[in-house]
């Protein structure tokens, strides 16, 4: 488990906040990155399973999802699993000019995927849109989690603007390896919690969030 977040950081704030997320975030991604391959596909692997056994997931008709890149865990099994259902995947993409995330339909990840914005891949020009309150289960991406469901990002705010705009009863589900699980994550108040974290060894369920 990391443990690299500082105690007591509920009352930081401003500079403090920053430094100590970017503390974090450079710690855990070091270790992500140095997880050897066959590791990295063994955990994949069963972050995959755990999260399709999860009734939201089985439940979900339309399922946001995000793409793999770099030393993130494999989530292309997922997305080939809903669109074997006949589901809808959506993916995101970064629109650098208004700083938010587009949602777009795929149905072949080979026909409709691509290299985007600093090299993440995303759905390409021609598919269809998906409005972001049609989602009613997001795969939340981030770097470090803790049991309260605190997210640490990548430092670009797409999520924390985005997540707000779903459904409120839209689950917010997060995979992620066991290193990347931290004792506690430096948040600050515009900063959003998700409903369950997905490792290899276990399902972590935080307290509920409020659903208004």
């Amino acid at each position: 488990m990391a443990s690299d977040s500082p105690p007591g950081d509920a009352a930081l704030h401003g500079a403090a906040l920053r430094e100590a997320k970017l503390t974090l975030r450079r710690a855990v991604l070091a270790r992500r990155d140095a997880l050897a391959p066959g590791a990295r596909a063994q955990a994949g692997a069963s972050i995959v399973a755990g999260i399709a056994a999860l009734p939201t997931f089985a439940s979900a008709r339309t399922v946001l999802l995000t793409l793999p890149f770099r030393s993130e865990w494999d989530t292309l099994p997922l997305v080939r699993q809903v669109l074997a259902t006949g589901r809808t995947v959506a993916v995101p993409r970064v629109n650098a000019t208004t700083r938010m995330l587009e949602l777009h339909a795929i149905a072949d990840l080979d026909r409709d995927v691509g290299t985007g914005h600093q090299g993440i891949p995303e759905p390409l020009a021609h598919c269809p849109a998906v409005a972001p309150g049609a989602i009613d289960w997001v795969l939340v991406p981030g770097v470090a989690f803790d049991r309260a469901g605190r997210r640490l990002g990548y430092g670009g705010g797409y999520y924390d603007r985005l997540l707000p705009l779903l459904a409120s009863h839209a689950a917010r589900i997060a995979g992620a390896f066991d290193l990347q699980i931290a004792d506690r994550v430096p948040a600050g108040p515009h900063d959003v919690t998700v409903d369950a974290i997905v490792t290899p060894l276990e399902t972590i369920v935080p307290p509920p969030r409020a659903i208004g």
